[in-house]
């Protein structure tokens, strides 16, 4: 992928994502305020429940958002497009539909059968390998 295209799906990236954040600032502002106001107390459960959905909705964000800024860094050191584990370069197709991917296809999945793994899976496996 050239870097002209790249520094696009960046920004737009990066755009729709900080546009998603003050929303969901001001939503977890609005619920905060509400939930302190006197009044009506009649189910507070629900307004707690609102504001920890937009914390939990921010803190994603917020995440995407360091996601963008490693993309723009790799982007800036000439990494831009290439696994940040074996160096192979990433399909553009990969890279359209998340232009903050730092792994191909093939490395995340094995990434996510890593983690789903428990310690004895992995004990297990060490075995069968002796």
């Amino acid at each position: 992928m050239d870097d002209e295209r790249a520094r696009e799906l960046l920004l737009a990236e990066r755009t729709r994502v900080e546009g998603l954040l003050a929303g969901t600032g001001r939503a977890g502002s609005d619920d905060r305020d509400e939930a302190n106001a006197r009044g009506d107390m009649a189910d507070p459960a629900q307004r707690l429940t609102a504001e920890q959905g937009d914390d939990a909705v921010q803190e994603g964000l917020q995440v995407r958002l360091r996601a963008i800024e490693a993309a723009e860094l790799r982007l800036a050191a000439g990494n831009y497009g290439r696994s940040i584990r074996s160096g192979v370069p990433i399909p553009d197709e990969r890279l359209e539909a998340d232009p903050t991917a730092e792994l191909t296809v093939d490395e995340a999945a094995a990434g996510e059968t890593l983690n789903d793994l428990t310690v004895a899976d992995v004990t297990v496996a060490e075995a069968e390998n002796d």
